[in-house]
This record gives structure tokens, sequence and C-alpha cells, in this order.
């Protein structure tokens, strides 16, 4: 297999949203704020090329199907369709994506299987082939949400998905639809029933971490973001996941880290998790797995 790690549209949140009780003074270190508080942030998807031709994607970034007025409110400061231009410069139409797994159905992660906003228009896929697979508890979290984060979801998506009749959701640890080189696993810290994806080749693993830990600095145990829902869960649920990993070696992807899509794991003398072999970028021929 071969994986490229696509970027989409960037944002800048709010430094205290994304790293909960964590003070200014500690995460300053990892992320420089600009004059609003806010940190620079990737949407990025991952492409897999398997041998066999067929080609997945996991996580679709923000898009940019908000409207101007959101878009400025979350964060998106490129209006162009950038996961769409990004596959194009690797000679990749919309109709050649086979699959699309979504972690979870946030909009920076889910809005880029929509197309661009424009007035006038509603919400509507972009990927005319695809099929989907998306986690049962995401899609019972996404079509019924908590007050909480109910502004965290598109409300039209659910029922765009359902009407392509390409939709599989998924409980076990297995999908019909990715088949055996894939292997799922569910957390429920973050949001619950985000759905996390092994990828296992015939030389290595990687790991799909949704937001588990949106980037480097979230490796730390016990940072998490004020938008998880059960941070203690989320830090026993990153243990233990870290532990397999560094036991199998597996490569790490972020979709959220404004440099580095992926990186292996190492553990200090005091048993923190830190980056090892973090890629800034894999060059064109990605990583072979």
């Amino acid at each position: 297999m071969k994986l490229h790690a696509i970027e989409g549209n960037r944002q800048r949140l709010d430094g205290g949203a994304m790293f909960g009780n964590a003070p200014q003074g500690l995460w300053r270190r990892w992320c420089s704020p600009d004059d609003r508080n806010r940190i620079d942030l990737a949407a990025r998807a991952l492409l897999v090329t398997e041998d066999g031709g067929r080609r997945v994607l996991f996580e679709s970034g923000i898009g940019a199907f908000l409207e101007p007025g959101l878009a400025d409110r979350y964060g998106v400061y490129e209006r162009e369709h950038r996961l769409l231009q990004n596959l194009a410069a690797r000679g990749l139409a919309p109709e050649d994506i086979d699959v699309i797994v979504l972690s979870h159905l946030h909009f920076d992660h889910a809005g880029g299987v929509l197309a661009s906003w424009e007035e006038g228009q509603g919400p509507r896929l972009c990927f005319p082939r695809a099929r989907y697979v998306v986690g049962q508890g995401a899609w019972e979290r996404a079509t019924s949400p908590h007050p909480r984060d109910r502004a965290s979801f598109i409300p039209e998506l659910g029922e765009l998905l359902e009407a392509t009749g390409r939709i599989e959701r998924v409980s076990g640890h297995r999908s019909e639809t990715l088949g055996d080189a894939y292997t799922l696993r569910t957390s429920d810290g973050h949001t619950p029933g985000m759905l996390l994806t092994r990828i296992e080749g015939s030389t290595g693993a990687v790991q799909v971490v949704g937001d588990l830990a949106p980037g480097l600095p979230w490796l730390h145990l016990p940072i998490t973001m004020g938008y998880d829902r059960f941070p203690e869960r989320l830090v026993d649920e990153k243990s233990a996941l870290f532990a397999e990993a560094l036991a199998g070696d597996w490569w790490l992807f972020f979709t959220h880290d404004p440099t580095h899509p992926f990186c292996r794991l190492a553990q200090d003398e005091r048993g923190r998790f830190t980056a090892r072999d973090a890629v800034t970028d894999p060059g064109p021929e990605g990583l072979s797995i």
C-alpha cells in the first residue's frame, strides 16, 4: 500500500479550547497563538492506494462548505476546496475515490465530503462514487446530538449520506467494505463512537488517531481538548492505544497537526510518550507499508 497525507483547508481555533485545562504558559511552548489567541491547525485526509488500485480516503477535513460568516467564526481562511485541489494535483478527480472512512461526523473531519459553498445552494456531496464507512455510535451521536456538541455536526449530512445507499455503519472490529487489512476500534472520550482504523500492510501499520490526539502536543497523556466529551476516558484510551502502537512500532496519522502528519512513538525514562521519526513530508512516494 501507498499512503499520502492530503492537505485540506486549514483553520485557526482558540488555543485554550484546543488544550482544555492546560494553562497557556504550558501550551504556548508547543503552539504560538495569533492576536486572537488562535492556533494554526491542519484538517487533512489520508489517501491509501492499495496494490489492486482501490483508493481509500480516511477523513475529509473541513472542506469549504461553510458560508463566509461561519467560515470566519471557525477560522477557516481558505475559501477554495483544498482537499479537492490537492487530490487533483495528484491526478485524482472526486470520482476516483472508492471509499471514504470518517472517524466521526464533526464538521472538521466530515465537511470535506461536501461541495464548496455557493449562494442559494444547499449542502451536496462531491464524491459521486464513494462508499462511506462510519461507526454506528458516531452515526447515532451525529443524528441525535447532545445540546453541548450540536454545533459540531452538519445537520443535513446524515440524510445526504443515507440517500447514496452506499454507507456502512460499523459496530465491530472489521468492515465489510474495507476488508481484512483494516482493523477498527472505537473511542468514546472525544465523542461517542469515534472510529479509529489501523491500516496493516506487509511491512508495517499506520493507525489513524482521529481526535484522540489531534497532533504531537496531545501525545502527552494528560493533555486533552475542551471539545472532548469525556476527558478522563480519553486519557485512558490514549494510554491503551499508544502502548499498542509503541509495541507494534506503528505509524500514527494526525489530522490536525500543522506540520507533522506522521510519527512513531517512543517512551522516556518517566514513561511519557513522545514522538519519534516525526515526518513533515514523506515526499511524492508517500509511506509504503
